[in-house]
């Protein structure tokens, strides 16, 4: 939520002191090669821990709305795939070391679930987007799971930020209906997490064990 907030203020200094405007423009005069660059781009930074807040707002304001939310999305995915090709290249022990036992209790935490488990911690901002993936690379989730969970998941909020992005840029394109994807995801989230705490018939890890002593970092 800090981040948020310090990310909104960000662009609303850039909006103030820079022609955003003039760049969505130049954006759009690119083509289709100025999605693609951005999702290159964003993939790229999300690979290296940049708050996926921060990309998907920045989509927003460069494209607009819709094609801001594309963008976003599509750079997710790209970071999706090489953070977990890159924790599956690496192996166990790259996060053994720093997870101790907790990394065990996960990988069965995370298999016994499944989709929805990816689903969820997907939604909640747990840590950063990459790190998330690379923790997923070393664990025995099933691949179909993960990349279906984590385009589930990552959908509500890209689309909220991409909208208060362009908002930025054209105040009047942000409305009520902007924050329900968001808010579908929290529900979505809260439903899981008394599911799995009703039924739970043994102790369990917590989603919060992705932090891997990152502590809440924002997503």
């Amino acid at each position: 939520m800090i981040f948020l907030v310090l990310a909104v203020a960000g662009l609303a200094a850039a909006a103030a002191l820079l022609p955003l405007e003039s760049v969505r423009h130049a954006a759009a005069s690119l083509g289709a090669v100025g999605p693609a660059a951005a999702v290159g781009a964003g993939g790229l930074l999300l690979s290296v821990l940049v708050p996926r807040t921060a990309i998907s707002m920045a989509c927003g304001a460069l494209f607009g709305v819709l094609d801001g939310f594309w963008t976003a999305l599509a750079a997710t995915a790209l970071a999706a795939v090489v953070t977990y090709a890159a924790g599956r290249w690496a192996g166990r022990g790259m996060l053994a070391a720093r997870a101790g036992g907790r990394l065990h209790r996960l990988d069965g935490w995370l298999a016994r679930r499944g989709l929805l488990a990816v689903i969820v911690v997907r939604l909640l901002p747990l840590a950063p987007y990459g790190l998330v993936g690379y923790a997923y690379g070393t664990s025995s989730v099933r691949p179909r799971h993960y990349f279906t969970g984590t385009m589930i998941g990552a959908a509500p909020s890209c689309f909220s930020y991409a909208t208060i992005g362009a908002a930025v840029v054209a105040p009047g394109s942000m409305s009520l209906v902007t924050f329900i994807p968001a808010a579908f995801g929290i529900v979505v989230s809260a439903a899981a997490a008394w599911h799995w705490k009703v039924g739970a018939r043994s102790p369990a890890v917590s989603p919060v064990d992705l932090a891997l002593l990152q502590g809440n970092k924002s997503d």
